[in-house]
């Protein structure tokens, strides 16, 4: 099923680069191989809302907090597919991430799977986000030289996630080469995100079946390893891990299941959308840690607080909301660089937004977070590093909606609370194990996929020398 917002806001016009050509419009004026970050460029003088012109689809953005919490609004705005998004449906279907709002299985899954991201269900998932971290560790041990970041994030939220969601080691920290599977997800998903810049284009559909075609084998391979998986854990009634409890939950008003279908479409969804995320999270935290010592001190500094003098000491459950300071680094990387880069709204019913602009509901606008999250309006030196801006204090002086790095309403990210049980757990342990230094001379670079991640940024890394630890605390007491 593939829907087409026709998004022409009733012929309104709106500021542009202001190169547009006819027939093809914007086209030039940010490269394919990084648009995103091109619209942070040149949109960022636009004003609160611009828009880009591809062939026969115009894109609508808004980059001002203020319109973004218009959009957010629940009673008046819900999620819109636009062209990238609605291109991955051909991969991960109705899953939660790519079904329209009307679709039946969308609020299935979401009501049979709430019940694996409550505090239970995340506890079950603390061993095994343990037991990963401890085979990043023993793979950095093995190395010599400096680490790739965002590589070695990506092994470890890839597995921590197939763990969780379907009991599947990959060998990421053990096998030379990468499991075929994972290299055949991310090739049929880079297939998807280049088909949904060719919808508009003329010839773009013919362009598209090429692409599948080529893309035929490496989509066949992860469908049928799920399937085949599906299938044989289909006879057992165990849930302990999220397709336990896609195959064996039905719901509990209407007693309707998922079929075998949407749940291949909910574990991809899972995989590619959770572990990018987490990935760029944790890579960017890192960066922003190494380029300012205060704060990697500060962070520390909690880490032999909670964790005590054992380098190989690991967090209980109930320890990780205590990292507060950490948590704060990890938000504040992910309001200079939201790993997603934008969602897309779209009105209920017919509206005016921003008390000028009017939608009706086939429109839709993406909210840019990467430059919402830099709005001068709210965010004082925008582009400086500063974790206490998300101090309570200091949050609740902020609008509402002016960071939104998991989305938002009802189809916001349902594993937000994995990925942020995941993310302060893993740079707690990391930050207390090792001291790290980066490059002085790197400068950052952005790769896009999916989502945004640090682009060839590599850290050294060395055990922390404990007995001066234990020296200064010492001196404290004595003192």
């Amino acid at each position: 099923m593939v829907r087409s917002l026709k998004n022409d806001w009733s012929g309104q016009s709106f500021p542009h680069a202001g190169r547009r050509k006819p027939l093809v419009g914007d086209l030039g004026v940010s490269n394919p191989r990084h648009p995103i970050l091109d619209l942070l460029d040149w949109g960022a003088d636009l004003g609160p809302i611009f828009e880009m012109r591809i062939f026969r689809q115009n894109f609508v953005f808004v980059s001002s907090a203020e319109l973004a919490a218009e959009l957010c609004d629940e009673t008046r705005y819900c999620k819109a597919l636009p062209p990238a998004i609605t291109a991955l449906r051909q991969y991960a279907g109705d899953g939660l991430f790519t079904a329209y709002n009307d679709e039946p299985n969308w609020q299935l899954a979401h009501d049979l799977l709430m019940p694996a991201f409550t505090k239970s269900a995340m506890q079950s998932y603390h061993p095994i986000m343990l037991a990963t971290a401890d085979e990043l560790f023993a793979f950095w041990d093995r190395q010599t030289g400096p680490v790739d970041v965002t590589q070695s994030m990506t092994k470890l939220t890839m597995e921590t996630l197939s763990r969780a969601a379907f009991s599947h080691d990959f060998g990421s920290f053990t096998s030379e080469q990468p499991h075929p599977f994972v290299g055949a997800m991310i090739r049929a998903l880079e297939t998807g995100r280049r088909k949904g810049g060719l919808l508009t284009a003329p010839g773009g559909a013919m362009l598209g079946r090429l692409i599948d075609r080529r893309n035929a084998g490496q989509q066949a391979y992860v469908d049928e390893m799920l399937d085949d998986l599906i299938a044989e854990r289909s006879a057992s009634s165990d849930d302990h891990d999220l397709l336990g409890i896609m195959l064996n939950t039905s719901h509990p008003e209407s007693g309707e299941r998922l079929s075998p279908l949407n749940i291949r479409h909910q574990i991809l969804t899972f995989l590619v959308a959770g572990h990018e995320t987490t990935s760029g999270a944790l890579s960017f935290t890192l960066y922003y840690l190494s380029r300012n010592p205060d704060c990697l001190a500060r962070a520390q500094q909690e880490a032999d607080e909670i964790l005590g003098d054992d380098p190989d000491a690991v967090p209980t459950f109930e320890q990780i909301p205590k990292f507060r300071y950490i948590r704060r680094c990890l938000d504040e990387a992910l309001r200079i660089w939201p790993t997603v880069p934008g969602f897309a709204r779209g009105p209920r019913e017919e509206t005016t937004l921003g008390g000028r602009y009017r939608m009706r509901p086939e429109d839709w606008a993406v909210v840019v977070l990467g430059l919402v999250h830099r709005d001068p309006a709210v965010w004082d030196r925008p582009d400086v590093y500063d974790p206490d801006r998300f101090l309570p204090a200091n949050v609740k002086k902020r609008p509402a909606h002016s960071y939104k790095p998991f989305g938002a309403g009802l189809r916001a990210c349902i594993g937000r609370q994995f990925a942020l049980h995941e993310s302060v757990l893993v740079l707690a342990r990391l930050l207390h194990r090792y001291d790290l230094s980066g490059d002085p001379d790197y400068e950052l670079a952005v790769d896009e996929r999916l989502t945004m991640v640090p682009k060839g940024f590599e850290i050294a890394l060395r055990s922390r020398d404990r007995s001066a630890l234990v020296a200064e605390e010492d001196l404290s007491v004595i003192e």
